[in-house]
């Protein structure tokens, strides 16, 4: 089993995919964008699967697929089907901002996809526009209701919660758990090189950080309540409306951060292990890996390697990568 210094057994693995995204977020990739990494620096799908097979023989469980946008990447459906195959692995979900879900949920449901979370972070063409810088709003609604049609469920939508910009939709946000079982997620924005300015129309970086607690308060004439048995200590605390169908939950990385929980490892798209999202520790291993040495090593040193939790209360702010490439 791996079990890092601080006790914490580790039993999920985040993996990207790529570095691509048909977006560019703004609180998710630099104005000027990034230098996207040659084809062959990338891991090939069957070199993902070797890892994956080696985690699941520690104890790893779940898998979760991020990017960039991991439906950018030709033939993913393959790689669902070669990881939900492996022995051991019992949930393979999916990260998307919903552009190709529509055309591609039957096949990757057949593949073996559990379900998915959709980034969201407004309901207003204009404003999604913006936000994701040329995005189509439609297309990722349509992208949820193909999600909930094939059964790639429970869906849960991923809105990242900023002052000034989608501040006053929050309430519109947390309504879409009523009529159906979605579970809306407000995220707190991470300083994760996206401090400097983000173009016109957006205010000063510096300013939009909106907290958990701000959040809960804007929420409270809707009939926000906890969730019978919730422990609300993260990472995500569950509530509901009064009357909804679907969840509301908040995850809070700096107002009350739950790295003491952690049981995640990451796998980044051009082959290293990130023991934590928002440190810039990297195990790199993919030249090993080609070269015909057993990976096992590199897993156990990036365990060994796992932080007690972020920095960030300390101005440690992670420089290395954007959340881009990261996959969050």
């Amino acid at each position: 089993m791996l079990v890092d210094s601080f006790g914490r057994s580790i039993t999920y693995l985040r993996v990207s995919v790529t570095d691509r995204c048909n977006f560019r977020c703004v609180y998710c990739m630099p104005p000027e964008g990034v230098v996207r990494r040659p084809h062959e620096s990338i891991m090939r799908y069957e070199e993902i699967a070797a890892v994956v097979r080696v985690a699941a023989g520690l104890g790893v469980r779940k898998v979760r697929l991020t990017g960039g946008e991991p439906l950018v990447r030709l033939d993913l459906p393959r790689l669902v089907e070669m990881i939900a195959g492996i022995e051991g692995i019992e949930d393979v979900s999916l990260t998307t901002n919903g552009i190709l879900l529509e055309k591609m949920a039957p096949e990757l449901k057949d593949a073996g996809l559990s379900r998915v979370n959709v980034s969201l972070d407004t309901l207003q063409p204009e404003k999604f526009a913006r936000i994701t810088r040329g995005g189509q709003l439609e297309t990722t609604l349509r992208g949820l209701e193909a999600a909930e049609k094939y059964g790639l469920t429970p869906i849960k939508i991923n809105a990242v919660a900023m002052r000034g910009v989608n501040d006053d939709e929050l309430q519109d946000l947390a309504r879409l758990s009523l009529d159906r079982s979605w579970n809306v997620r407000f995220i707190e924005l991470m300083p994760v090189k996206n401090q400097q300015p983000w173009g016109a129309g957006f205010p000063d970086p510096a300013e939009i950080y909106l907290s958990i607690p701000e959040i809960k308060k804007a929420l409270e004439p809707l009939g926000l309540a906890p969730l019978p048995g919730s422990s609300n200590d993260g990472p995500a605390q569950e509530y509901r409306l009064a009357g909804g169908k679907g969840n509301i939950g908040f995850i809070s990385p700096l107002s009350n951060h739950f790295c003491q929980q952690c049981n995640r490892l990451r796998l980044t798209a051009d082959g290293s292990f990130r023991p934590c999202l928002l440190q810039d520790v990297e195990v790199p291993f993919l030249d090993a890996l080609r070269a015909g040495e057993p990976v096992l090593p590199y897993i156990q040193k990036a365990i060994a390697v796992k932080p007690l939790g972020h920095e960030l209360s300390q101005d440690h702010l992670p420089a290395g990568r954007c959340m881009l490439q990261i996959g969050g």
